[in-house]
């Protein structure tokens, strides 16, 4: 019956008096439905906080609970939401800065606009991590003041933080200018030297694998550099000689900047490690000669997060379509095609260009009804979604291409219900069509039923408004729990049926 009740709690068809009666009876996971809902007024929301705490904090991030609903006493992680979005009192950062639970001291650090006192406060807690969860997001003057901190994970932190000043990065990378580290999570806790073994026995350990002090805190300033070189306020020249270096994580972190030099650029195109190349390969920095040579690289990775390169020449991106797996998406070189490009790659002679193209939803009628009809199914099949088509060129795909397309076919938002119903009577049957069916909004009783027959469909099935009620009824008994909770929400179940089943809870 739980699950019935979570289905029922986020039911359009839920009146606001079956609406209090579900609060009055609500544990945790009827709450977090019940706080999802459009409908919920201020003081059913306030109700239902009241009757789950936990559920307070998820109401105050969708703005169902406002600063004048919240005790920052009674609910001090509601309060920390509304901090979190930037919608509760300056006070309340106050009061919280001294809470006795670190979690919440670490949560609050993270909130945008905390008054000066406050991050003076934090900056200073006695918890490392409620520092560096401070240095993490804060603003410049305090992240180039935590930079020189003694403890090596606060200076992390601050070498993630896109806000801190392009100078005070370029310290931490060089180490110029800055008190060396005195400290960090490893030498805090064990003698050094020490490596922390990756398959560690102790479940109170949250060291991570790897970690290792020899008194350089050589892991945690590794990873200072990491993040260093993955921040793109860090200045290029800081950072560029890591090209060459040992670490294939600091080589690694270096290929995904968009201001590498083209001289830097190809020498991590020749990196050993392949996701080195691959983070490079998707990179814009990269230019064309750049990509002409990765399209060549044997690992199939490289290739196809090349294809998503915002400016590889459309003649490469094509052969690159014939190797690599891009998968059924549009590619953002194919979404910035000019009308002409479109053109040229719809009457091209090579099929992989042309299933490109046919990504598109935007194309013009007459390129649209050619490409319809492509002798290439997996043309045919990247089109077939597309907005616009007819029912008779929706069908004359499916029966020149069979079972390739039909689950696109169904995909279509604009497949009529006799189409759908004959999808789902195909034969051979193709399970994904039943899929398609059973969340299409065109889809009508007759084609539902068939889709209940598949396991994978039954459940999206069970939500459909066009769904007989009675139908939807039985399906409150189903031995499958999602089966029954669909049907449970299906705004199309009978008034009478949602009043007894919630009445009698």
């Amino acid at each position: 019956m739980h699950h019935i009740l979570c289905g029922l709690a986020v039911n359009p068809a839920l009146s606001s008096e079956l609406v209090d009666r579900l609060i009055s009876i609500a544990d945790g996971d009827i709450a977090m439905a019940l706080a999802s809902r459009a409908d919920l007024s201020r003081a059913q929301a306030v109700a239902l906080a009241e009757r789950i705490d936990e559920s307070a904090v998820q109401l105050a991030y969708e703005g169902r609970l406002t600063a004048a609903d919240i005790d920052p006493a009674a609910w001090p992680d509601a309060a920390l939401a509304l901090l979190d979005r930037g919608a509760g009192r300056p006070e309340w950062a106050r009061l919280l800065a001294a809470d006795p639970v670190r979690e919440r001291r670490e949560k609050l650090a993270a909130c945008p606009g905390l008054p000066s006192d406050v991050m003076d406060i934090l900056a200073a807690d006695p918890d490392v991590r409620v520092t560096a969860e401070l240095a993490l997001g804060t603003i410049p003057d305090m992240a180039a003041r935590l930079a020189a901190h003694p403890h090596a994970e606060v200076r992390r932190a601050v070498a993630g933080n896109e806000a801190t000043p392009p100078a005070t990065l370029a310290a931490l990378v060089t180490g110029k200018g800055l008190p060396p580290v005195r400290r960090c999570s490893v030498c805090e806790r064990e003698k050094t030297p020490f490596v922390h073994d990756p398959q560690c026995p102790r479940l109170d350990c949250d060291l991570l694998p790897g970690a290792s002090c020899d008194g350089s805190h050589e892991s945690t300033v590794h990873a200072m550099l990491e993040a260093a070189l993955r921040n793109p306020a860090t200045p290029v020249e800081a950072v560029v000689g890591f090209v060459d270096h040992p670490s294939m994580l600091l080589r690694w972190a270096l290929a995904a900047r968009q201001d590498l030099p083209q001289q830097a650029c190809v020498r991590l195109a020749f990196d050993p490690a392949p996701g080195v190349r691959a983070d490079l390969a998707e990179n814009p920095a990269a230019d064309a000669a750049l990509i002409r040579a990765l399209a060549d690289d044997p690992d199939p990775d490289v290739r196809r997060r090349l294809a998503h390169h915002p400016r590889v020449p459309l003649d490469v991106l094509t052969r690159l379509a014939r190797t690599a797996r891009i998968g059924t998406t549009l590619l953002p070189r194919i979404a910035a095609c000019s009308p002409a490009e479109v053109e040229e790659l719809a009457t091209s002679p090579d099929p992989a260009a042309r299933m490109l193209v046919a990504q598109r939803r935007d194309l013009p009628p007459g390129t649209r009804n050619r490409l319809a009809d492509d002798p290439d199914a997996k043309v045919v099949k990247a089109l077939a979604p597309h907005p616009g088509l007819t029912e008779a060129q929706l069908r004359a795909m499916a029966d020149r291409h069979g079972v390739r397309v039909l689950a696109k076919v169904a995909a279509n938002p604009d497949a009529p219900p006799a189409l759908l119903e004959d999808l789902v009577r195909h034969e051979p049957a193709v399970q994904k069509v039943f899929r398609e069916v059973a969340r299409h909004r065109g889809a009508t009783d007759s084609a539902l039923l068939l889709c209940l027959a598949d396991k994978r469909a039954r459940p999206v099935a069970a939500g459909h408004p066009a769904l007989p009620p009675a139908v939807i009824e039985e399906l409150l008994a189903d031995a499958d729990w999602q089966v029954a909770e669909a049907a449970a929400a299906n705004p199309s179940l009978p008034p009478a049926v949602i009043s007894d089943l919630v009445r009698w809870r």
